[in-house]
């Protein structure tokens, strides 16, 4: 199906624009923002900043371009007009953008950032794109085409999971501090001693491309923001791993409320749903 809705000279041609948006907008100005340059949003570790704005501008744009008729929703600019993410639910295409993934450590000078890209047709995933700057490498997937790791100077990897599990205690990525609820966050915290190692990037783009690549057992979010996870999602499946919300429901793009956990095995997911509807359930 993403084969007949976006072609693979379409595909090409997103990776194309990322690199030069990332070229032109996002590498010139790391490490070199000064602090009128950075704002906040919903909070002191929510920023945003001048290279946000023009890489998201310039990707729409481009976008727009290159796939006529398509709708973009930029993470930006949903926190301009949250009414944006409406048109996720729409039957047509769709392209969803986090401009930078991983803005805080980008604004500090921290080289985990990266870029995300969705495109969405009816409601589910079809491609996914996570693009590393830095490095000019990236993980992709089409929907049931499996997932690759790219250089531009080499023939592309695809990936596997193996389901077997860094350590018998679980290694895992999730934050306590993503939990609002104080009584929540303080269960969450201490689950983290139950298991061999817990991490957090700050950075989905590198998060999910460290499950992809098996480095972690295990990825849990209680924020399933639809320009954080829905490409990682996709490359995360396409290489073997499953991924559900701690209900049970069957993850979506249009999802906007819910506990996303993504593990390389069912029966990591189901250890992983149980520990944590103990602490969320109580």
């Amino acid at each position: 199906m993403g084969e007949s809705v976006i072609s693979k000279h379409q595909k090409d041609g997103v990776i194309d624009i990322v690199r030069r948006v990332a070229a032109d907008e996002i590498l010139p100005r790391f490490r070199a923002l000064q602090q009128v340059d950075v704002a906040t949003k919903s909070g002191f570790d929510d920023l945003v900043t001048e290279a946000d704005l023009a890489a998201e501008k310039a990707m729409t744009q481009a976008f727009i371009e290159l796939l006529p008729g398509v709708k973009v929703i930029g993470e930006e600019a949903v926190a301009d007009r949250p009414e944006v993410l409406d048109q996720i639910d729409q039957d047509g295409l769709v392209v969803i953008i986090d401009p930078i993934d991983g803005t805080w450590n980008y604004a500090n000078g921290l080289s985990t950032f990266g870029v995300l890209v969705a495109v969405v047709f009816k409601g589910q995933t079809i491609f996914g794109l996570q693009y590393d700057p830095v490095n000019d490498d990236w993980i992709e997937a089409s929907v049931g085409e499996g997932c690759f790791y790219v250089r531009a100077d080499r023939s592309p990897l695809r990936i596997r999971l193996d389901e077997r599990v860094m350590d018998s205690r679980l290694v895992g990525m999730f934050s306590p501090f993503q939990f609002q609820d104080l009584a929540v966050r303080q269960g969450v915290a201490m689950l983290q001693a139950g298991y061999a190692r817990v991490l957090s990037l700050r950075c989905c783009c590198h998060e999910y491309r460290t499950l992809s690549q098996g480095g972690v057992d295990f990825y849990l979010s209680p924020k399933p923001r639809v320009w954080d996870h829905a490409a990682g999602i996709l490359c995360y499946q396409e290489a073997g791993g499953v991924v559900q919300m701690l209900d049970g429901r069957e993850y979506r793009p249009t999802i906007r409320e819910g506990v996303i956990v993504a593990a390389r095995s069912v029966s990591v997911l189901n250890r992983v749903r149980d520990d944590f509807l103990t602490v969320l359930d109580a």
